[in-house]
């Protein structure tokens, strides 16, 4: 029973980044392209915070769908999200389900998760470890 568990949580862990990573590139791919359309960013200018982060969303989102590089990359976004709370939300109240700063929080904790846990079973990094591990016992 010990085994079945140990690979299902890598498992649904990789579950977990691949629809987490599908959230957040939403943000990054309406805040630069325009798809889907959110209107609050029509007037967004690239060189701000905003388009900062929707370059960070687009790109950490994409890596963190397939896996690569899970860790720094998932560490960057929980900053990120950590930055936005603070810079947009917590000054409009305290509690996270009052200032709208509920998604921001999750996605911090989230991310930190994944920084600290990895990608996974399902993930590039596993799959780059798993040929390094190959390759070194063949050399030796």
């Amino acid at each position: 029973m010990a085994i079945l568990n140990q690979r299902w949580s890598e498992r649904m862990l990789s579950v977990l980044r691949v629809v987490a990573s599908l959230m957040v590139l939403q943000y990054g791919l309406a805040k630069l392209f325009g798809f889907p359309h959110v209107a609050m960013f029509d007037k967004l200018q690239l060189i701000s915070l905003i388009g900062l982060s929707g370059g960070i969303e687009l790109v950490g989102g994409a890596l963190l769908l397939v896996g690569l590089f899970t860790r720094i990359v998932a560490f960057i976004m929980s900053g990120e999200m950590a930055f936005a709370y603070f810079m947009a939300h917590a000054p409009r109240g305290f509690f996270p389900i009052l200032n709208d700063g509920v998604l921001a929080v999750l996605f911090c904790f989230l991310f930190l998760y994944f920084a600290v846990a990895g990608g996974g079973a399902w993930s590039l990094d596993q799959t780059r470890r798993k040929t390094v591990h190959a390759a070194g016992r063949r050399a030796a």
